[in-house]
């Protein structure tokens, strides 16, 4: 766990850059002094008032005053300024660093995190951040400057009232103490629940047609309100505690005064002490407990702050589980072999989905990866972009292990289409370009045409520049599809990853994104998750696996004469087919007429590759 000094040290760090701290800390310095001079002027008024001779009259006196008011103002509002715009940048950069560092961290992290909470932390956790930095650094400076200055004033003025101030001090340190083992837990668990409820709602938001499919509208709401709840009464906690910490810090400083009060008249009977002099010093007594409550605020929401810091830090300090080995090297020219060399590979739960898988895919080489769900298509698959490292083995790339190419390089050869199609909510173009952001407009109109896609992108309302959504609501899947396909085309790559695109599209659709991607994948080295046998048959080869191992390679037609897993679910799907044309033929002879039975659909498509792929690999 981090340490509270820890964690402001390193804040810290981010403060340094900006020397306009260093300025609004002097311009407070200033501000200081002209708010201790008002106490001391206020009491040469009361001297002047009551005869007492103070070398100045009281028209000079009430002068000065009003030039200090005057003076204070425009430094104060030089500091605010000052410390606004640092602020500001701190709590910018912070949200940059975690944003980037989240970019390179490996899919295993985001696997075991909500998108919401990770959200929240960018969002809530940073604005907790900004308060403390905006809003508090420049009461913090004035007060601990103003209590400490007031504390060596008033010792000037009389020693013996100064004693009765003193004695809050330790008081005051030992409940702040108390309540800072209150309030950091507390802090800590309101904004973890906020989190939550952000998670919940970005689930529902992302997932409104099914919420709506299903009609499941109110059980949302309920359970974004159970969350919200929860925000409510760990927020409410916090809330009674930091309610409670200012005023006993208040109380405490007004049972002072009341001493300061009592023994000040004695002090002034016995001629030992001058009525303005103890003005003065009742003012100063105010203006420390003015600073102390300040402080107490302040300390509460300090420990807001930490918590925040804390959770943002604890994703800064997250390693990303791929990263560049120190004598790692670019790619270089690629010919597109790949080799899986004895690779087995496991999950946090240690539950091995590879197993052994020795593999040699040659230069330019289609490769369908076939088998049931769970069998590890998925995880070779994301192996060869270096989504995970193999727990045992290698991946080799033209003959070099990929742990030894820089990761970035590696990724710029590859281009993937995966099933589900991840659109951003720019425009057309943005989407497309995506796949190179130097791209000249003719090249992206090239791409697109490879990709079947350019005559429906010139029917949208606005071409090129129509903007397709979250996640690209308003195009239809096959549109989404070849945009994509159009993406990887502008790429340029050669090694291609296929989560077969077309299993969930129609047949038009299918048509068109099969010839496009029949363009994509020609002389490129192309590895498919095969869901479609009409996919299969385009592969040189198959790779067949099962429960984590390679079990079958070859040929469609070597596969089928081995009478295999292949063989197995190739007959099934066949003997489906042929029960489906049999049941049509049955259909289409049956008598007409009202009492005539409907026809039956035929299950067009179907196939145990797909079926079997209901779940992931």
């Amino acid at each position: 766990m981090f340490k509270s000094s820890n964690i402001t040290w390193r804040l810290i760090r981010y403060v340094k850059p900006y020397r306009a701290v260093i300025t609004a800390a002097v311009l407070f310095i200033i501000s200081t002094a002209l708010n201790l001079a008002f106490p001391l002027v206020s009491g040469q008024l009361v001297n002047a008032v009551t005869g007492v001779s103070v070398g100045l009259s009281v028209g000079q006196i009430i002068g000065m005053l009003i030039a200090v008011f005057v003076a204070r103002a425009v430094v104060d509002i030089g500091a605010q300024f000052l410390i606004a715009e640092a602020g500001e940048s701190v709590t910018r950069d912070l949200r940059q660093s975690v944003y980037a560092h989240l970019q390179h961290l490996g899919l295993g992290f985001f696997a075991n995190r909500r998108t919401g909470e990770l959200t929240s932390r960018l969002s809530s956790d940073v604005t907790v951040v900004r308060v403390a930095l905006v809003n508090n650094v420049a009461t913090l400076l004035s007060s601990v400057l103003t209590v400490v200055g007031s504390a060596a004033l008033v010792v000037t003025i009389n020693w013996r009232l100064t004693g009765i101030v003193l004695l809050i001090f330790p008081l005051a340190t030992i409940v702040a103490r108390l309540y800072s083992r209150s309030l950091r837990p507390l802090a800590t668990k309101a904004q973890d629940r906020l989190a939550e409820a952000n998670a919940i709602a970005e689930e529902a938001i992302s997932g409104v047609r099914v919420v709506k499919a299903f009609g499941r509208e109110l059980y949302e709401v309920q359970r974004f309100n159970q969350a919200s709840q929860e925000v409510f009464r760990a927020s409410l906690k916090l809330s009674r505690i930091r309610a409670t910490f200012g005023p006993l810090i208040g109380l405490m400083f007004f049972f002072a005064l009341v001493g300061v009060l009592w023994l000040g008249s004695q002090e002034v009977s016995a001629g030992r002490l001058r009525a303005g002099d103890l003005v003065a010093f009742l003012l100063y007594g105010a203006v420390i407990a003015g600073g102390i409550s300040g402080l107490a605020s302040i300390f509460a929401q300090f420990q807001e702050a930490v918590g925040a810091t804390r959770r943002l830090f604890e994703i800064l300090d997250t390693q990303p589980e791929v990263r560049d080995a120190p004598d790692a090297r670019d790619v270089g020219a690629v010919r597109g072999q790949i080799t899986f060399d004895g690779v087995s590979f496991a999950y946090e739960d240690n539950r091995e989905v590879l197993r052994d898988v020795s593999l040699d895919i040659a230069p330019g080489e289609i490769l369908a990866l076939v088998g049931p769900s769970g069998a590890g298509k998925s995880t070779l698959f994301n192996l060869i972009p270096r989504f995970y490292d193999p727990t045992r083995g290698a991946v080799l790339l033209d003959g070099v292990d990929l742990r030894r190419l820089k990761v970035a390089s590696l990724r710029s050869t590859i281009a993937m289409v995966p099933q589900d199609t991840m659109l951003f909510s720019g425009t057309v173009r943005e989407n497309i370009l995506y796949g190179d952001l130097n791209a000249s407009e003719e090249a992206m109109i090239a791409a697109a045409q490879a990709a079947n896609a350019h005559d429906f992108i010139l029917a949208l309302p606005k071409g090129y520049d129509t903007l397709v959504g979250e996640r690209g609501i308003k195009l239809s899947g096959g549109q989404r599809q070849r945009i994509a396909i159009a993406r990887a085309v502008l790429r340029n790559p050669r090694i291609l990853l296929l989560d077969e695109a077309t299993s969930s599209l129609d047949s038009e659709s299918e048509g068109l994104v099969q010839e496009a991607l029949g363009r994509l994948m020609q002389g490129r080295t192309t590895i498919i998750i095969a869901h479609r046998l009409s996919t299969v048959q385009v592969a040189h080869r198959i790779a067949v696996l099962d429960k984590g191992r390679l079990v079958e390679l070859g040929t469609h037609d070597e596969l089928l004469a081995a009478r295999g897993l292949y063989y197995k679910l190739y007959s099934l799907q066949f003997e489906v087919e042929e029960v489906d044309d049999s049941a049509q033929q049955v259909v289409m002879a049956q008598p007409s007429g009202e009492d005539a039975p409907g026809p039956r659909p035929r299950r067009r498509g179907f196939n145990p590759f797909a079926m079997l792929d209901a779940g992931a690999s």
